[in-house]
């Protein structure tokens, strides 16, 4: 085992996939010389050349339709994405051909293309910068969305990803850069089809993913005391294990589910919708939604602060579900 920054895991798991499959490139803004907009592309450049490691011209919709037809040709390409705000300029490349290809061809067409962004607020990088658009792309049919939440799946979600015959976005949430953890020598893929349970408990169940699993069990722990929590990592937003939620609804009977993401149309309100159809006589409270105010993202440290979802936000959403 090693300890390794979230950031340096994502680079490992970049490096383990350049390095295992000669199909395998990296292309996108300042992934090159630059080493990433984040850092997490530093190095690649010098061990792997310029050929594997390629920076692009400032247009999504070109290089990610350029990611496409790598995809369909044979390649196993990895298209980075500035910023989630900024995937939206590559949105009819995302929507309308990578997500539809397979389908409208009859199967006779995959698109195995993996597209990185950063997500996430708290970097005073204003409302062009810091908005969380996962919910967007977990509506649309023909595309996996995940979010790693961990070292461990900072780098092992990349490999599984590859391995995908469709599309994967991976959503790395900014303000996780710097977290610490171990991470095996040797990251191997890990599974995209079932979330992860980060904390058992009796009294209520939490639902979070990314950034927010953190934020989850620090108010887990600051409740032991006199709530015991259930946190659960969703991993994946398409296709969502709905299963492990509703089993652990029906062992504790609350539901709070917690996103940096708007509080309308978002992940939170699926899987209320889903708790609603199928454990509606398990809840013994009604469902509990913390989520980003519905403003776009201030400037200001104080103003970010006070939007963005918090400990003490959770441990309130808690208290009024076991009232």
């Amino acid at each position: 085992m090693s300890a390794v920054t979230y950031r340096e895991a994502l680079r490992e798991g970049m490096r383990t996939a350049l390095a295992n499959d000669e199909r395998v490139f990296l292309m996108g803004e300042d992934v090159g010389q630059y080493g990433g907009c984040f850092a997490v592309s530093l190095g690649l450049l010098e061990e792997f050349g310029a050929e594997r490691v390629r920076d692009t011209p400032l247009s999504e919709s070109a290089f990610v339709g350029a990611g496409i037809g790598a995809a369909i040709a044979g390649q196993r390409p990895i298209v980075e994405i500035m910023t989630a705000n900024f995937s939206l300029l590559a949105l009819d490349q995302i929507l309308n051909n990578a997500a539809t290809l397979s389908h409208m061809s009859g199967g006779q067409f995959n698109v195995p293309l993996v597209i990185r962004m950063t997500t996430g607020a708290g970097r005073q990088l204003a409302a062009q910068h810091s908005h969380s658009l996962e919910a967007w792309y977990a509506h649309i049919p023909g595309l996996r969305v995940v979010t790693p939440a961990t070292v461990a799946d900072a780098a092992g979600m990349l490999l599984t990803a590859l391995e995908d015959p469709d599309p994967v976005l991976i959503f790395e949430h900014a303000g996780l850069f710097t977290l610490p953890g171990e991470l095996p020598d040797g990251p191997t893929p890990v599974d995209l089809d079932t979330a992860m349970l980060m904390r058992a408990g009796g009294d209520v169940t939490v639902v979070t993913h990314g950034a927010g699993v953190h934020t989850c069990l620090e108010a887990a722990e600051s409740l032991a005391d006199t709530a015991d929590l259930e946190v659960i990592d969703l991993r994946t937003l398409r296709p969502l294990d709905e299963v492990t939620v509703l089993e652990s609804v029906g062992r504790t009977g609350r539901l709070v589910v917690v996103e940096e993401a708007w509080r309308s149309g978002g992940i939170g309100a699926e899987l209320a919708a889903r708790v609603a159809e199928h454990a509606f006589w398990d809840l013994d409270a009604p469902v509990e939604r913390v989520a980003t105010a519905e403003v776009p993202i201030p400037y200001a440290k104080h103003l970010e602060t006070a939007a963005l979802p918090s400990v003490e936000d959770v441990i309130e959403a808690v208290r009024r579900v076991t009232r």
